[in-house]
């Protein structure tokens, strides 16, 4: 930002803010500055950010207090609602036509914002923009979130399709218009976890398409201390998620049979999580609980435990636990590594 630049009253910068940074910083405040300092690094200047502080139990005033400095940056202070209520708040509170979210323990590359606002305003028909970012933090190796192809078609455009069935995945710091995410509702405060997942489908039913821009623009923190818990309540909001699209979708639209796919998947995988729980709990009899709720397309190395296990029952607890222990997420007993999804910004 240049110095006639900062000379502007607050009212004049954020009316030429392209962008609205949405951060939530509930947990976070130790964190917070390497966010902020990343915001400040980017080469495009037009931005406002709200930082939202919902009640957190750690000093997010005096985490963003040496920023506000910066007119462009604003800290809003809540009672604790939840993660979606707290961004609906923040968004609220913001006025820039593009919206672009960043948790409070991540990062964003320097061209950012200036690669995912040019792809929106370049595209009438994407309803988002995402990208590609490098994983770190409490996992056992850095990696990319999308080391393969996005979606069924080009890789740069999505489906609703491509959504629903996961094959394009989208990072939780991604960028959307504010008049879609208006005219979805915002995000709903009932959804406790997978809420970031249920506005992506919410904001494809508009029609249209998602753009991936395959570039690393982002940096992703893992942090540990997650429990099974997490992994199930994630994956009833994805079961809810897809039952909220059925209700939109017409019953035999290809995207609804996409849906009821999911749904079962989703409840497969849940009891597979629920049975993991027992076994590592000591009950080796919920093993053939465990197997039959597997994918049928089970790798190597699973295939590997459960003939492992059929022989020695005693060794399931450990293994099932080390595995939990060792996961990227810390999420949970999954079959498979899937894209991360965002922590939980508030209580």
């Amino acid at each position: 930002m240049s110095s006639s630049e900062a000379s502007l009253p607050l009212p004049s910068l954020r009316a030429r803010a392209r962008v609205a940074v949405i951060v939530p910083a509930y947990g976070v405040a130790h964190l917070l500055g390497e966010a902020l300092e990343s915001l400040l690094a980017q080469t495009m200047a037009d931005w406002e950010c709200v930082v939202v502080d919902d009640g957190a139990p750690d000093d997010v005033a005096g985490a963003v207090a040496p920023f506000l400095q910066d007119p462009r940056i604003t800290l809003l202070q809540t009672d604790n609602a939840g993660v979606s209520t707290a961004r609906n708040r923040a968004i609220a509170a913001s006025r820039a036509p593009l919206i672009a979210l960043l948790d409070g323990d991540d990062m964003l590359r320097p061209d950012y914002l200036a690669q995912t606002c040019a792809a929106l305003e370049e595209d009438e028909s994407a309803r988002l923009v995402t990208v590609n970012a490098r994983i770190f933090g409490a996992v056992p190796q850095e990696r990319m979130c999308f080391p393969a192809k996005q979606g069924t078609g080009d890789g740069r455009r999505g489906s609703l399709a491509d959504v629903l069935d996961r094959s394009f995945g989208v990072y939780i710091g991604s960028t959307f218009r504010r008049a879609d995410f208006e005219a979805v509702g915002g995000f709903d405060a009932g959804m406790t976890h997978a809420e970031d997942f249920d506005l992506w489908v919410r904001l494809m039913l508009l029609g249209g398409h998602a753009l991936y821009i395959d570039d690393v623009l982002g940096d992703y923190r893992v942090r540990s201390a997650s429990a099974s818990a997490a992994e199930m309540k994630m994956l009833k909001g994805n079961i809810r998620t897809f039952e909220k699209a059925l209700e939109k979708l017409p019953d035999d639209a290809p995207e609804a049979q996409t849906a009821r796919a999911m749904i079962a998947d989703n409840e497969r995988q849940l009891r597979f999580a629920l049975a993991a729980d027992r076994v590592i709990d000591g009950e080796t009899r919920a093993l053939g609980d465990l197997r039959s709720s597997a994918s049928p397309e089970l790798g190597v190395v699973w295939r590997f435990y459960f003939a492992l296990w059929s022989i020695l029952p005693m060794l399931a607890p450990p293994m099932l636990a080390f595995r939990r222990r060792r996961n990227a997420r810390g999420a949970g007993v999954s079959e498979h590594e899937s894209t991360p999804q965002p922590k939980a910004a508030t209580a």
